[in-house]
């Protein structure tokens, strides 16, 4: 392929140099900042010889190339007559804002996300609490009872203080500052001060009695607005002084404004989200089910079902159940009947493996792999189970179908949540979900792949952008390696932690194998050491990116975290170079894992072969829990 040819190509597709703010390359993809997105011609660039994506995202229009970025970007730079260096992040961003919807999603999501683990480990303890004492196993007087419901009810008691903290590091303001906050309005002298609704005042203004704990508006609102309050001084305070001065004046500041103003008034927004919740399937049970039970898998990919979480933890802390809840496990059980509806009816025996196998790991609630890399493929599955889910939904809200508590994953884990009056009613929902989307599958059929072509394999996990990468390394092919007869190539681990399939990565060059196939590892230990035997070709300015060829000519790509490119270097330290020959074991790279998650990045690590036209298929070793050195998959010639 005629490299300069394409730079040409790219250059005039992306709306020419006038509309170039900067651009800049990772390990696999140009990195542009156009002065307007719309000029670009983005059907053309996809079909582009040469090119094997184009995505945009945070504000930057993404062309992926794949191993030779590097020598198409110096092309394209050399066609270009002004300097494409980097701008200061303004205008890096072409001034362009990220749109006010998403920008809520976002938020959310980024705060809840992190503090899922806590609540639903408390989530499912109050659920087999509830279990126990529904079958006289356990006294409800006796302390072991009292002992585990406070280990249940903790994590949503102080739920303003996990909170504060969270949305602190989501905001980038002070973490701490943030669970003072949450403490302040959670403390026992404050809590007793309101509680009896007398008139409570300060420095002459009234305080609304409002109830804290449990709630989620109020510490958000708050956090929020201690961000800006926290800047503000920060900004005029001596350098001397910033310790003493920020977090003292902040806190005077907010937790009053909070008291005052913020708490009653969040207060009354859950409680109206909550009414209005309840309103509506009280009233229009049976209808309101069908449309949110078939709609959530379409919250899901868009990642509108966050906005929800909020209402669904106000529900249980007010009213002590929770109807959209069930709506949810029910559109998961219908894309795990779809996925074995695909099973059932294809006649390729490796579509038949995986849609079962990811139909198995939906009924557990990991429904990515099933939705993403089955039924979504197939895309008449896909609406098979959400007309599925709509059944469902229909069935669960006519008899007003609760969840008790919040907890573990929507799939057969999650069925403490369910335990209760309506329990019955829950259970037949989900045979409905399974059997009606994997029937409508059957009828409704699929283009299926014929047995001629291989079908490659995909892995359980849940689906999190990728990562950038500003690569100066040297864009020294790869090591010509013959392509007559690809060998079997064993990929073993680099590093220790939870394997995760690819979907769970959220950037489409990873989750749709655009850049390549394998599995993605969320480290527990920030070491990473060589899968194969080989050399390392190439070897980012960042220290995020590896890439290897194999002796057996397989070419990967190790990516570690997300966005960690823009971290310039920090935190991560190289134990090789460009053009080291490496044994299974060798360590590549160190990474400081908690300061680079602290700093607010993921980091989720794919390890993909990039090569995959000279492999039929990818077979994982089946391990969740890995560590270095352990087979993780293999790419079969």
């Amino acid at each position: 392929m005629d490299k300069q040819q394409l730079s040409k190509d790219i250059l005039k597709l992306v709306g020419g140099e006038e509309n170039i703010d900067q651009v800049t390359h990772c390990m696999t993809r140009l990195r542009f900042n156009l002065n307007d997105n719309g000029k670009a011609d983005k059907a053309t660039l996809k079909n582009t010889p040469g090119v094997m994506g184009v995505m945009e995202n945070g504000g930057q229009f993404q062309v992926i190339i794949g191993n030779d970025v590097p020598v198409v970007y110096n092309a394209l730079v050399g066609n270009m007559s002004k300097s494409p260096d980097a701008k200061p992040a303004a205008a890096a961003t072409g001034g362009k804002k990220k749109n006010p919807l998403s920008a809520v999603f976002d938020f959310i999501s980024g705060v809840f996300t992190p503090i899922l683990p806590a609540i639903t480990g408390a989530g499912m303890i109050k659920g087999i609490v509830a279990l126990l004492l529904t079958f006289g196993w356990i006294d409800a007087t006796s302390s072991t009872y009292i002992i585990l419901s406070a280990i249940g009810d903790g994590a949503f008691y102080f739920l303003p203080i996990i909170l504060g903290i969270s949305t602190a590091r989501k905001l980038g303001s002070n973490m701490y500052i943030g669970a003072a906050i949450g403490a302040s309005v959670m403390h026992p002298t404050i809590t007793a001060l309101l509680a009896p609704g007398e008139n409570v005042s300060f420095i002459g203004l009234p305080v609304v009695a409002a109830t804290y704990a449990s709630s989620v508006i109020p510490i958000l609102i708050a956090v929020w607005l201690a961000s800006y309050v926290e800047k503000a001084i920060d900004k005029v305070t001596h350098a001397s002084l910033k310790l003493i001065v920020v977090p003292t004046v902040t806190l005077l500041i907010i937790v009053p404004v909070m008291m005052i103003a913020v708490g009653p008034l969040g207060v009354i927004i859950g409680n109206g989200l909550t009414d209005g919740i309840n309103w509506l399937f009280n009233n229009a049970g049976l209808f309101a089910g069908l449309l949110v039970g078939g709609a959530f898998s379409l919250l899901i990919i868009t990642g509108m079902h966050y906005a929800l979480v909020p209402i669904m933890i106000g529900s249980i802390a007010t009213l002590g159940y929770d109807y959209l809840i069930p709506l949810m496990m029910v559109a998961n059980f219908a894309q795990a009947g779809s996925a074995l509806g695909v099973s059932l009816k294809s006649k390729n025996k490796q579509i038949k493996s995986l849609s079962a196998s990811t139909g198995v790991t939906a009924l557990m609630g990991i429904t990515e792999p099933a939705m993403y890399g089955v039924n979504m493929r197939f895309k008449k599955p896909f609406v098979a189970a959400l007309i599925g889910a709509a059944i469902s939904g229909a069935f669960v809200s006519f008899f007003q179908t609760k969840a008790y508590v919040i907890g573990g994953l929507a799939g057969l884990s999650g069925i403490p949540m369910i335990i209760g009056p309506t329990f019955v009613y829950a259970l037949i929902g989900i045979v409905i979900a399974v059997v009606a989307s994997a029937i409508l599958t059957y009828i409704l059929g699929f283009e299926d792949v014929p047995e001629a072509v291989p079908a490659a394999t995909t892995a359980s996990a849940e689906p999190v952008t990728p990562v950038a990468a500003d690569v100066n390394s040297s864009a020294s092919a790869v090591s010509a390696v013959e392509e007559e007869k690809a060998q079997d190539q064993e990929v073993f681990s680099p590093m220790t932690g939870e394997v995760r399939p690819l979907s769970d990565v959220p950037d489409p060059a990873f989750s749709e194998e655009i850049m390549g196939k394998g599995f993605a590892i969320q480290p527990t230990e920030g070491r990473v050491v060589s899968p194969i035997n080989g050399t390392v070709f190439s070897l980012s300015k960042s220290g995020h990116a590896i890439g290897l060829v194999s002796d057996n000519g397989a070419e990967m790509l190790i990516h570690i975290g997300i966005d960690t490119v823009k971290l310039k270097g920090q935190f991560f330290s190289p134990k090789v170079q460009a053009g080291a020959k490496v044994a299974v074991g060798d360590v590549l790279m160190e990474f400081d894992r908690e300061e680079i998650e602290k700093a607010g990045y993921t980091t989720i690590t794919p390890v993909i072969v990039t090569n995959m036209h000279q492999y039929e298929s990818i077979v994982s070793a089946g391990r969740t829990a890995i560590k270095e050195q352990e087979l993780l998959y293999t790419a079969k010639a």
